[in-house]
């Protein structure tokens, strides 16, 4: 047996063990931090709703009181909490735990599109270049949720040491790959849908499949992220955005060649929540009007 499928078989059993200290205390504070966002984000609705009246008593409006973001926030809240309780009474089954991850990001999402609303964010100096990066800034926000959603079936699946080499995968770039059960949705942790043992093959899939999305975003956002930089108004959201994709390329990377580290994996979501963010943001500034 090969050192790193020793690795992928203590993984396997890993999540049927008894619970540490350390590992329950991360989930309680989880619990916690999680409690605590959503009390945030129904004050926030709460305060739009009572802003929203004083403004119609005084006969005027103003866009930072539209309240379908914030009650689409309490939505997503909500069925996050949901998605929250299944990841453990279903014992962790790969596609409710993705599912978990996504809703994080949505809020990560509607939260920086509200941001940009109450912050009053500026447009490009030039309309007519704004004009032309929207689809492509647009597209630019499915791309990265399709790759975050590939990184979190990795997670999931504990495929993050399936290729401990890099850029190859056991020492090719054609690494033998099983895609049908890697990527069936519906089945148990660690298993097949017909209650196999899940092959490293199939995690060989899971794993280089997100590497090529890399690859794809890298390019994709780079290339978004570069025109904004040469759109006066928007330089600073492009930098960032280069910035934040080529920190998480090298985590990536990173990650790999250090066999997963705790806090290079845990840097390496929050860079993802970043790129998101950073985007929504560039989208938002695409629509509105430039600075006076």
């Amino acid at each position: 047996m090969h050192a790193e499928e020793a690795i992928l078989d203590a993984q396997r059993l890993a999540p049927a063990g008894p619970v540490s200290p350390g590992k329950a205390w991360r989930e309680m504070l989880h619990r916690y931090l999680a409690t605590l966002v959503g009390a945030m984000i129904v004050a926030i609705a709460l305060r739009a709703w009572i802003e929203r009246r004083a403004f119609r008593r005084q006969g005027a409006s103003d866009p930072r009181t539209r309240l379908g973001l914030p009650m689409l926030l309490v939505a997503v809240v909500v069925l996050q909490g949901l998605f929250g309780k299944w990841t453990v009474t279903l014992l962790l089954k790969p596609a409710i735990v993705t599912l978990h991850l996504l809703g994080g990001m949505a809020i990560v999402a509607l939260l920086a599109w509200l941001s940009g609303r109450h912050l009053g964010l500026p447009g490009a100096q030039r309309p007519a270049q704004a004009r032309a990066l929207r689809p492509w800034a647009a597209l630019g926000v499915p791309v990265l949720l399709v790759q975050i959603a590939l990184g979190g079936w990795v997670s999931t699946n504990y495929a993050g040491l399936a290729c401990v080499d890099f850029p190859t995968c056991h020492g090719s770039f054609q690494p033998d790959m099983d895609f049908e059960h890697g990527f069936h949705v519906f089945r148990e942790l660690g298993m097949t849908a017909a209650g196999e043992p899940l092959s490293n093959a199939a995690l060989n899939a899971i794993h280089w499949t997100h590497r090529l999305g890399a690859l794809v975003v890298l390019l994709y956002l780079g290339f978004v992220g570069l025109w904004a930089i040469r759109v006066p108004g928007l330089r600073a959201y492009g930098t960032v955005l280069v910035a934040a994709l080529l920190s998480q390329v090298i985590l990536g990377i990173a990650n790999v060649l250090a066999m997963l580290p705790l806090a290079l994996a845990v840097a390496h979501n929050a860079v993802a929540g970043l790129l998101l963010a950073v985007l929504v943001m560039l989208n938002f500034a695409l629509y509105s009007e430039p600075a006076r």
